[in-house]
């Protein structure tokens, strides 16, 4: 998968792993990087999926309807791409925080439904549930930071909440935080996501 590799001046921080949204590259979310934690390592991925010309995650039917089949492909071809990467580039891969806008959050969330050791914790712009209906793996010790819109057409707070709720109920530490927005990125959005971050990986 194409990808960049920014190694961090601290080790022992969390390597972020950063999915763009739909249209978007891997140099889209560095600047959240930088504001989320400056010294960890960056590992920051382009999708491998084109819907008219832009890159996406994975296939999807129509908006807001993902094809299951390329979700489940993809979600193991991006699992397999961070052991690799973990090897490559000597970094723990027990200890990966994903950083997602949009459809970057829906493969990360993916990525927690799938697997119980993909991640160790994820942010969470604007996702939607990646999957209905499947038994989650037990995700205790995850933490996750949902930041979602009051008004976002795309991803509507009914959707926010059940993922919540999913995440919640497999374990997980989980806090949802809302903006009176739509499914735009939001500089508040993104200083709340860094507040959480610090308190937690302090």
């Amino acid at each position: 998968m194409k990808h960049i590799f920014n190694k961090g001046q601290d080790p022992t921080k969390p390597t972020l792993l950063l999915l763009h949204g739909t249209g978007g590259n891997e140099l889209d979310l560095l600047p959240l990087a930088g504001r989320i934690d400056d010294e960890a390592s960056v590992l920051s991925v382009r999708g491998n999926v084109l819907e008219n010309g832009m890159p996406r995650f994975f296939r999807r039917l129509a908006e807001g309807v993902f094809d299951i089949e390329d979700l489940i492909f993809r979600t193991n071809e991006l699992y397999e791409f961070l052991d690799e990467a973990a090897s490559k580039y000597g970094f723990d891969r027990d200890n990966i925080i994903a950083i997602g806008y949009s459809n970057g959050a829906n493969i990360a969330a993916s990525l927690l439904f799938h697997y119980q050791n993909a991640l160790k914790g994820a942010i969470l712009h604007h996702p939607m549930v990646p999957r209905k209906g499947i038994e989650l793996p037990d995700l205790t010790g995850k933490s996750v930071f949902i930041a979602a819109g009051t008004n976002d057409p795309i991803c509507s707070p009914m959707e926010s909440a059940e993922l919540e709720s999913l995440l919640k109920n497999a374990n997980a530490k989980v806090e949802l935080h809302w903006e009176n927005r739509g499914h735009q990125l939001t500089i508040e959005e993104v200083e709340a996501a860094a507040k959480w971050y610090k308190e937690l990986y302090k």
